[in-house]
Formats: C-alpha cells, sequence, structure tokens
C-alpha cells in the first residue's frame, strides 16, 4: 500500500542560478521526511527502514545519505537508512524494493524514495571507471546516453520536428500544471533555516517556447560523436551509416535538484496505525537491456509489470514515463500503442527537470496527482536508465 508520496519542488540542476543550490541535498530529504506525520498521521516511529535512491554518492551525497538524513530530521535512532544506486532508476527501485520488504513480510512500514542535487553534485563527480577507465569502457560497450538517444531517433526514423514537438508538448503540459496548482497535493516547499522559503514550485519548465526557438538550438551530442563516441556505438550496428545527431538542450532531460518520499507499507500496518491508503501497488519490475542501444530496457520492465499485475496497457489510464531524451518517449509510446493524452499529462523530465535518484519516487507521487485528476484507477511509471538498466511499477488508486 501507498499511504502518503510527497516531493519537494525541483530545482533547476546548476550552482548558477538553481533556486536550491544553496540547499543540501539532506537537507532537501529532511524537510520531507519532518513533512511526513502532519500529512498523514504517520509516527516516525513505526517506520522500520528508509530506502532512498540517490546516483551520484560523493561529497554532499557521500556516506549513505539515506541513514544521515534519517538523523539531520530528528528521526528516532531506531529508523535504519539504506542508499541505492541503479543510474536513473534509483529513486523507482528504492520504493520497489520498500514494496518487497513488505510484501515478503519481513516489514510492516517503511519510507522509500529518493534525492539528488546536480548543481551541487554533478553527473560523473564520482568519478567511476566506467567514465575514467578506457580498458572498462571498452570491455563494457559504454556508451554516453545522449548518444544512445541520437542512435535511437535514428534507427526509429524520428526527425527532428519530431523531437521538439513532443518536447514543446511536455513544456506546455508543465506549466498548465504548475499554473493551475497540479502538484500541491504532495509538494512540500523548501524553506531556509530562518523558515523563509526557498522555492514552492518547479523552477525549470519554461514558458513562451516555441517550435522555432526550439529548432534553433545545436544537437549537443554531434561534437562528442565526433571525437569517436559514434564510431564506437555503431560497431554494435553494422548495417548502420551514420548517427543523425537530432537531440538539443530543448528536447533532452534537464538536470534537476529535488527530492522525493513514499510511504509504504501492510494493509495490516495501515489498520494498526490507522493510515489512509491512497494506492496498491500491484507490481514492478526491473530489466536490462543492451548497453549500447540502452534507452529500451524500460520497455521489457513494463512488459513484466504488466504480466505480474495481471494487466494489459490498454488498462492503464495515466502513465509516467521518464522522459529521458524525446527519442525515448516517441518509441516507448509507439511500442505500447499509448494515447498521447494518457502520458506525462503533467509534463516530464525535459520540462520538469531529471534529478537522478529521485526521479521514480517523484513520478510516483505524479502519478497519483494525474490518478486523482481523472478518477482513473490504474496507473504505471517507467523510467529507463545508464546502463541499459529499466524499472516500471504499476498502481491501483485508492478511493
Amino acid at each position: 500500500m501507498i499511504f502518503d508520496a510527497v516531493r519537494t519542488p525541483r530545482g533547476a540542476g546548476k550552482a548558477d542560478g538553481g533556486a536550491l543550490a544553496e540547499v543540501a541535498p539532506l537537507e532537501l530529504c529532511a524537510q520531507l521526511l519532518k513533512a511526513l506525520p502532519g500529512r498523514s498521521g504517520l509516527d516516525p516511529e513505526t517506520v522500520e527502514d528508509v530506502v532512498l535512491g540517490c546516483v551520484t554518492q560523493i561529497g554532499d551525497q557521500g556516506a549513505n545519505p539515506a541513514r544521515i538524513a534519517v538523523l539531520h530530521a530528528g528521526w528516532p535512532d531506531r529508523v535504519a537508512g539504506m542508499s541505492v544506486n541503479r543510474f536513473c532508476t534509483s529513486g523507482l527501485d528504492a520504493c520497489a524494493l520498500a514494496a518487497a520488504r513488505v510484501q515478503s513480510g519481513e516489514c510492516g512500514l517503511l519510507v522509500g524514495g529518493g534525492v539528488e542535487s546536480m548543481s551541487r553534485v554533478p553527473m560523473f563527480s564520482d568519478q567511476g571507471a566506467w567514465y575514467t577507465d578506457p580498458a572498462i569502457m571498452k570491455s563494457t560497450r559504454f556508451t554516453p546516453l545522449g548518444i544512445s538517444a541520437d542512435l535511437l531517433a535514428t534507427l526509429e526514423g524520428f526527425s527532428r520536428e519530431d523531437l521538439d514537438a513532443l518536447a514543446l508538448e511536455s513544456q506546455h503540459c508543465a506549466v498548465k500544471a504548475r499554473s493551475e496548482g497540479a502538484f500541491d497535493q504532495r509538494l512540500v516547499p523548501v524553506t531556509s533555516p530562518d523558515g523563509q522559503v526557498v522555492l514552492d514550485a518547479d523552477q525549470p519548465p519554461r514558458d513562451g517556447l516555441t517550435m522555432e526557438k526550439l529548432a534553433g538550438l545545436p544537437a549537443v551530442f554531434a561534437e562528442l560523436g565526433e571525437k569517436g563516441a559514434d564510431r564506437r556505438a555503431l560497431a554494435a550496428f553494422p548495417d548502420l551509416d551514420q548517427i543523425e545527431h537530432l537531440h538539443s538542450p530543448g528536447n533532452s532531460p534537464a538536470p534537476a535538484d529535488g527530492a522525493g518520499l513514499v510511504v509504504i507499507g501492510s494493509e495490516q500496518a495501515g489498520r494498526e496505525l490507522k493510515l489512509t491508503p491512497r494506492a496498491r501497488i500491484l507490481g514492478w519490475a526491473c530489466a536490462a537491456a543492451d548497453p549500447v542501444l540502452m534507452l529500451t530496457a524500460a520497455e521489457e520492465a513494463t512488459r513484466q509489470a504488466l504480466q505480474r499485475s495481471g494487466l494489459e496497457a490498454a488498462n492503464i489510464e495515466r502513465w509516467e514515463v521518464n522522459e529521458a531524451f524525446a527519442a525515448t518517449v516517441l518509441r516507448y509510446r509507439r511500442v505500447f500503442a499509448i494515447d498521447p493524452d494518457r502520458l506525462n499529462v503533467h509534463g516530464g523530465a525535459i520540462a520538469l527537470g531529471h534529478a537522478m535518484g529521485a526521479t521514480g519516487a517523484m513520478l510516483i507521487a505524479q502519478l497519483l496527482d494525474a490518478l486523482d485528476a481523472c478518477r482513473g484507477r490504474y496507473g504505471l511509471v517507467a523510467v529507463a536508465g545508464g546502463g541499459g538498466l529499466g524499472s516500471a511499477m504499476i498502481v491501483e488508486r485508492l478511493t
């Protein structure tokens, strides 16, 4: 059962101009943890563990941020904390891990979620061997995400106009949702030490964008491709002559700062603790795919999650699919024959931003908002990530 889901607003993930750049990621988590009891009557004493996704675990995000956030929030010492990293799927997988422990009978009540401050802890700053060791990069077929996205667009025959049109729709939906307060039910404003509001709405969405403005943005991964990334990726696709570089800053996910938490427990725990369930988790799955054409892994995870839940794609009334580049979503939409009016109805990461370790948990909160708005029953979250990893989760809204 999902008893509550909350998130911070997303700040632009840049040191200069990011609204949350001065707020430590542990503080983002702590403010959400402090907000939970007042929202649903949750007693922190009853929570057995906090599982947080976080991708770049170094600096401000090092040394098990989940456990530190629990203590920083003033929660009881007995509440454990565990941090997980499965790249972009981390936040969703943290919630799935919490659900699995409930389902197994090991725990009655946990908090899953994630955090990422990309303005303070930039991507790749952990300097893992995958990014720095040529031998490891070669043996594992390491491919930069942007090159994979352009490869996917090339194979699928998507045009730059196709990608920009999806990006513009994402921006329009996000701006509309923000202005209409669609996220307010689950949004916890971030405050300063003196109680002043730092950010109370998502920063990244841009009003006034047009197809003409998007078309004027450069193909951001062309130079990387020329330096050898294209050649290495094309080795896996010998029938393809070249990669068309079509993704720009406007149709790619925007780096973001933020955190999200989901309270997950058993039906029995909910009754005993007098917590009102908001949704039931019906099934989840993680999958892996070719690490070169990596952004298709969420598709297999979705197939498995649907099968385990006894549902078909046609049963899903709202889809939250992480916009890991426009081509990823266009292909996913085609594969599952999704009505565009059911997909990312409040915008996605291209407009709202992608706070890597937090995104999966944030999308659960966003999905509950979307299901509430349409009074729908079934919803699905899917995230594709680096290394050919993908995860999906299906929930049933409860009235």
